[in-house]
Order: structure tokens, then sequence, then C-alpha cells
């Protein structure tokens, strides 16, 4: 057995125990989501295998949403009808770029022309939820070619756009060119001006900026997504995979073989973490303050306290004094130009720990 079917027998075996150590009645759930890795390159059996297995532990929703992660040079016409069959009705495209420059510069595999195809052919197996994903601001992205990027994914009328700013970690290949003098490092100037540039774009071109990174067509925001920014419930199988319960978070190892030899014998390989009551409330205000609902004073007030309502009011106070954000009833929500200090506004208006 090589090494992808023993993965998919552990996942398998994750998901069944499961079954065992929690609630016995099946639950209701509205989304399923394969990411991390490359799940594209999971055989049709293979998915299969996983789908039973979810169908023992869940109930899926009648109007479930189930996401499948591929990068363009995996997709072909015969695996995305598989996929369709299967029960995948969401794919989310990793595109980087539609400009092969770029690709090389990040070491893509894929080329614009495999790209543009891959889009053509989801169309054409009438997906008609689907996402890409753009980044921009690095440093051989001028602003004519961001919009060329971006006027693609609006020509071709993609209905979801997940955009990062290109961030560079440590010790990697790119992080070793860059201090090598061997690549342009990133400028946060000009990705901030590159973020503004494709606020304007995207709202013209009628999507929803819904969350700081991501665009939708009115009605086809990401079900998934939005249930992390939401702080709902999740399960999460296979390695390095995170879920969260509302009052705790659990992570599974990432060595991929560990993590195979531990469900050979039966035993979830994970660690878990108890989160206080300030934890909850300032994930709640990083992620909320992410959306473009904003942060409910009134959740907050009935969840958290009143005491708490009002410091994070009276904190929001010189953030609404330079326009990076507005009250609106009891909703908090940050203006355009406050999107680009998300974080920094988030942690200034985080609890200590008593």
């Amino acid at each position: 057995m090589g090494q992808k079917e023993k993965m998919v027998e552990a996942i398998v075996k994750e998901i069944g125990l499961v079954i065992i150590s929690q609630k016995n009645e099946r639950e209701v759930i509205s989304t399923v989501y394969f990411g991390g890795g490359t799940p594209s390159i999971l055989a049709l059996d293979e998915l299969k295998l996983i789908f039973e297995a979810l169908h023992k532990r869940f109930v899926f929703a009648d109007d479930i949403e189930i996401t499948l992660e591929a990068n363009p040079d995996d997709i072909t016409e015969l695996k995305l009808k598989e996929w369709k069959d299967s029960g995948i009705n969401r794919l989310s495209v990793g595109i980087q770029s539609f400009l092969d420059e770029e690709l090389i510069w990040m070491n893509r595999a894929h080329t614009t022309a495999e790209s543009i195809a891959c889009i053509d052919l989801i169309k054409a197996a009438a997906f008609t939820n689907f996402s890409v994903d753009l980044i921009y601001g690095s440093p051989i992205l001028s602003d004519t070619d961001w919009k060329r990027n971006v006027e693609t994914v609006i020509e071709k009328n993609i209905p979801h756009i997940s955009c990062y700013a290109l961030t560079v970690e440590p010790k990697t290949a790119l992080d070793k060119m860059i201090a090598l003098h061997k690549k342009e490092p990133v400028d946060a100037q000009k990705q901030a001006h590159q973020f503004l540039l494709l606020m304007d774009w995207m709202e013209d071109a009628g999507y929803e900026h819904y969350e700081i990174s991501n665009f939708a067509k009115p009605g086809l925001r990401s079900k998934h997504n939005s249930s992390y920014w939401l702080g709902e419930s999740y399960y999460a199988f296979g390695p390095a995979a995170h879920a969260y319960d509302g009052n705790s978070r659990r992570w599974n190892i990432a060595n991929n073989s560990l993590y195979i030899q531990s469900l050979q014998q039966n035993i979830i390989p994970f660690e878990e973490e108890i989160l206080t009551e300030t934890q909850q409330l300032n994930e709640y205000i990083m992620t909320s303050l992410r959306t473009m609902e904003g942060l409910d004073l009134d959740y907050v007030n009935k969840r958290f306290g009143e005491d708490k309502c009002i410091k994070i009011l009276n904190a929001s106070m010189k953030y609404a004094d330079a326009r990076k954000l507005k009250k609106i009833n009891q909703k908090i929500i940050l203006t355009r130009e406050g999107k680009l200090f998300a974080d920094r506004i988030s942690s200034d208006l985080f609890f200590e720990e008593v």
C-alpha cells in the first residue's frame, strides 16, 4: 500500500474514532472542505471512501457546500466529472497570478495558459460555484499587471476570489534569495496600495467585500470560511488539521508518517487547548472585524458582559476619529482605509488575562 492509500485509510479511521469518542447521534453539517496539501490528487475511489466515512458520522444538509482545493495543472475534464459525481459542488483553485513571469518568480508549477484553460473547463463542467486565489504585492507585480489579473477574474465571471498579500516565510527558498539580494524584498506600501486598488475594482464589478481577503458575487460567499469568521464549531481530520468546538481548539500532529502510525494503533495524535473567556472574546474581536458585518456590541454585551462592551467602544474611539472604523447602530465596522490596519486595530481592542 502506497503512502497516499495509507493516508486515506488513516483519515477514514480518524473519522470513525470520532464516532466512538463523541456523541452517538449524527450531527447535521452544512459544509465539507477538502484542503491543505493537494487533495486534488485523490482518486475517485479514495474520495468515496472518505465520503462514506463522513456519511456514517454526519447528516449532510440538503444545501451542503462541499469544496475541494485544486491546482490549475491538476484539473482535467475527467477529474471535474468525477468530482461532481462524488458530490463536490465547489472548487477553490490556487491560480496566484495570470502572468507567467510572476508564476516563475513565485516558483509555481502551472502556467497562465493552464490557469485560463482550467477556468474554462470548470465552467464547461457546470460548476457554478468556485473560487480562485490571487496574490498581490510581489516585487515584480506592477499596478498595471495587477489590474490585468483582476480584470481576468471579472471578465471570466468568476463568482468568488480570495486575495492575499505576498508573505515571505522564514527559512524558505524565497527568504534566502531575498537575503542574498538575488530577489527584491517585499514593499509593504506597495502592497497596501494594490489592496486599495483591488477594493475599488471589485466594488465596481459588483462583488461583495465580505471579509478582508474575500470577495464574492451576491449569494456566493464561502459558507465554510464564513463559519470560521462567525466563530462556529468545526471538525477537522488529517495531519495538521485544526478543529474548534467553541470552547477549545485541537490540532493533529503535522508529520504524515507519525499521523498514519498513530491511527494504525487507533490513536488520534492531537494536542488541545481550552480557551479562556478572554481568549474567546479576543478571537471574536479579531474575526468579526474582518467581516463586512463587523463586531456586534449587542453580542459582546450578551455573551461577555456590559463592561467589556463599554471598554471596546471606548478603545475604538481613536480609530473612529481617524476614520479607520465606524459605528453603525450596534456594529463596529472597519472603513476602507481601516482594513489596511485590521490586525493592529484588533490587537488594540484585545483584553488581557486577569
